[in-house]
């Protein structure tokens, strides 16, 4: 009986001993779900990149990027972001440049962000004050507005050079390539013209008269048509984009109350939306009638404006809010603001 005994309690004392031997359980580490698509938002006065979640609309990261990020886009296979960044003090209308503290040209360039890191690889060189600008269809050139030297620098991506400068106008600005590629416009705020660039050549060959101080352009899917908003006139500019000459202009509001910034198309192609800057609102165009449809009271200043890849959320950049507001476009409501830095100015919509 005791040798039981002791064989028992040997057996319990080594079940003992294995159990304690065993590891605790990990707990399960939560994925987050990546979100449908990411929204970046240049802060121009704090020189940082927001990054918002685009299905919980919430901050995701901020990165800075360097001095007075504005215009920004994506590479055609959405790997990278590349953002205007100008050392040159904001002069608004009315400011008496003399009385600026000195440019700073070192910090002129455009950053290079990679887009799922979210970290800065690189800044390339693309001349004077760069402000706005896009890319070439595959990707291996720069479009750059530079402001203060009224010229559009033309860039190679890989090698980070200049490869060539157009003359466009005093006070370039909004920049955009054709759907087809073939060629690239260029607003001149102080001209009030658009110059047509021809991709190939690297040469300018069309200056079209438009309305006082245009800003953005935008061309239909097809490549047919191109609107250019007109801030000083309240006006958008249809243009023939196949012959280079103006159709005619729509009027969006009362002139020096609405003052439209920047033009997007939805998804579809069968809406424009335009950013009205202290007008307030952003404005729905039909394509089809090329009429007003609607518009929707958005905040302070809404500038720079993007949509998500499904087209039912807006978002616009609020600078003196210091906010991106989300504006549902089938009930043209904003259903929330979002903090971003100081001085939103710019929007991507990038999708995943």
């Amino acid at each position: 009986m005791n040798t039981l005994r002791y064989a028992a309690a040997a057996a319990a004392l080594l079940l003992a001993a294995c159990s304690s031997e065993r590891p605790a359980p990990v707990a399960e580490k939560k994925v987050e779900p990546k979100p449908a698509f990411r929204v970046f938002v240049t802060n121009e006065n704090s020189g940082e990149l927001t990054v918002i979640n685009g299905s919980t609309l919430e901050v995701m990261t901020t990165l800075s990027v360097g001095k007075r990020p504005r215009g920004i886009h994506a590479s055609p296979d959405r790997k990278t972001i590349y953002v205007a960044l100008s050392g040159s003090p904001a002069a608004p209308p009315g400011v008496d440049e003399s009385t600026l503290p000195p440019p700073d040209k070192s910090a002129d360039g455009i950053g290079v962000v990679d887009a799922e890191s979210v970290k800065l690889l690189r800044t390339i060189k693309a001349g004077s004050d760069p402000e706005q600008f896009d890319l070439s269809r595959d990707g291996k050139l720069l479009f750059v507005s530079n402001e203060d030297s009224g010229e559009t620098s033309i860039v190679e991506i890989d090698t980070g050079k200049v490869v060539h400068s157009v003359k466009v106008g005093e006070e370039p600005e909004g920049v955009t390539t054709s759907p087809d590629g073939k060629f690239v416009y260029v607003t001149s705020e102080d001209d009030g013209t658009v110059t047509a660039i021809d991709v190939e050549s690297h040469k300018a060959i069309k200056t079209i008269k438009v309305g006082r101080r245009p800003r953005s352009v935008a061309f239909t899917k097809d490549g047919v048509h191109a609107y250019v908003t007109n801030e000083n006139d309240g006006t958008v500019t249809l243009i023939d984009a196949k012959k280079h000459t103006v159709i005619r202009n729509l009027q969006l509001g009362e002139k020096g109350v609405v003052k439209p910034m920047c033009a997007i198309l939805s998804p579809d192609g069968a809406k424009l939306y335009v950013s009205s800057g202290r007008g307030k609102k952003i404005f729905t165009v039909d394509t089809a009638k090329n009429e007003v449809a609607a518009s929707v009271d958005t905040g302070t200043r809404p500038w720079g404006i993007d949509v998500s890849p499904d087209g039912k959320l807006l978002f616009a950049a609020d600078g003196p809010a210091k906010e991106v507001v989300v504006v549902d476009l089938a009930t043209q409501s904003v259903v929330k603001r979002i903090k971003a830095g100081d001085g939103p100015w710019g929007v991507l919509v990038l999708p995943n």
